[in-house]
């Protein structure tokens, strides 16, 4: 599974206006920052103001703010808010037409695996992708290591 572009630059756009709290930031200085596209962000922006994340304002001297404090913005709300699908193979989607279906065990494993995904996704706010949080550190394997999966039944 791969996020895409939206969803990406939706969690910078989030982290670096969390940062500036004391201010509006603009589309442009978000850009300028992380080299992205000013176009894309204003697309973000917008989706991410529909959906009540940021407050908006028009105009000189408008810009975004966050609309809910950083450990009230749920980094798994955000995702499945961006995404447009999460249709891991053909079988998820609406106009599945696999002639694998019933008969086939992966969409188990695969809609398993996306569940804890998203659970894991869920377990975290934006507060915790600020500078200054260990709480990422903590959980994630030192240098070198590879977290070892852990074998679930599969339906």
């Amino acid at each position: 599974m791969r996020l895409t572009t939206m969803t990406d630059y939706a969690l910078r756009l989030l982290m670096y206006v969390a940062q500036q709290p004391d201010r509006l930031c603009t589309i442009s200085e978000v850009a300028q920052a992380y080299a992205i596209s000013e176009a894309h962000l204003m697309k973000v922006t917008h989706q991410l103001g529909l959906q009540g994340w940021i407050e908006t304002v028009r105009g000189k001297g408008g810009g975004m703010r966050l609309a809910h404090a950083p450990r009230d913005i749920n980094l798994g709300a955000v995702v499945r808010g961006i995404e447009p699908d999460f249709a891991l193979v053909e079988c998820f989607s609406t106009d599945n037409q696999c002639v694998l279906t019933g008969q086939c065990r992966l969409a188990g494993v695969l809609g398993g695996a996306l569940q804890e995904f998203m659970a894991h996704l869920d377990g975290f706010s934006l507060a915790d992708l600020l500078p200054g949080t260990d709480l990422l550190i903590n959980l994630l394997p030192k240098a070198g290591q590879r977290m070892k999966p852990q074998r679930r039944q599969v339906a």
